[in-house]
């Protein structure tokens, strides 16, 4: 399930994994980065130097306009939290402008739908990037946290096919690791904060939900990013038709209108989403 080919993009090599050993340019550096971050792998394997923590569920949900409900159980009788989405506003040739919320059955349509939220997380890589830091490897410092950030997507991809397989719509074995790391697969895993839904506030949601901060031992900063550094969260899609997308600049009256929708000041708002506004 690893994707190391944003591992070498994080040391500013340009290619896709394994094709980036053939490079002319950077094929042998990429072949004694692989080389190098082998070994800490291998120790961290040996030493179980991480611990990998994760939790995802699926729940009963429909959209209303361009939010989705979240419901305590199947009777849907009551809403347990309300996800806000955004919507693109640019001018599209003959393409419609997605919101998140379109991936979910309405709730007027009386179909029942659902949703579902994960939050995973690696521990133990500051730890360990601080005793090579104090030994004044640097490089190793790096490489670990980069390790880290591999892992937890990894995490993230490999409990997505689990998800998907216990939703119904994925067989076990069927896909290969390619498949995965190119996404060939139905749905989508979306996370608060990032161009399909740019609000990280949306986090504080899928953490109380999922109750992540106790299972997980993962945390959520003032500014809403997540600790440890190597965690990824989002939610679940289903749709055969989900995909990802970029709302791309917000104009004042949607501003206006998710403020309305979240219940905090216009002033929240902006501040939350400032690089996306267009005025």
């Amino acid at each position: 399930y690893i994707d190391w080919s944003p591992f070498f993009h994080a040391w500013e090599l340009r290619g896709r994994y394994p094709s980036i050993f053939d490079d002319a340019k950077c094929g042998d550096e990429a072949k004694k980065l692989y080389e190098d971050v082998q070994i800490i792998l291998q120790k961290i394997i040996k030493e179980k130097a991480f611990k990998a923590c994760g939790v995802w569920e699926i729940f009963p949900a429909n959209s209303v306009g361009d939010d989705i409900e979240v419901y305590t159980d199947q009777s849907r009788k009551k809403v347990r939290t309300i996800f806000h989405t955004l919507r693109q506003q640019f001018s599209k040739n003959k393409k419609p402008n997605y919101a998140l919320a379109d991936f979910v059955a309405p709730k007027s349509s009386g179909r029942q739908d659902f949703v579902g939220g994960f939050v995973v997380s690696i521990h133990g890589s500051d730890d360990l990037a601080s005793i090579y830091e104090k030994s004044n490897d640097d490089y190793s410092s790096i490489m670990t946290k980069a390790l880290a950030d591999r892992l937890a997507e990894a995490f993230a991809e490999q409990m997505h096919s689990e998800v998907r397989q216990a939703w119904g719509y994925e067989r076990s074995g069927e896909l290969s690791n390619e498949d995965f790391i190119r996404e060939r697969y139905r749905g989508i895993r979306p996370a608060p904060g990032y161009p399909a839904q740019p609000d990280h506030s949306e986090k504080a949601k899928l953490f109380e939900i999922l109750n992540a901060e106790e299972v997980t031992g993962a945390s959520l900063t003032e500014s809403m990013a997540m600790s440890p550094g190597a965690a990824v969260s989002g939610l679940y899609f289903s749709h055969p038709e989900s995909r990802y997308f970029g709302v791309g600049d917000i104009a004042k009256d949607q501003i206006e209108d998710y403020a309305k929708r979240k219940g905090v000041p216009l002033s929240v708002v902006e501040k939350w989403l400032g690089p996306w506004l267009s005025y």
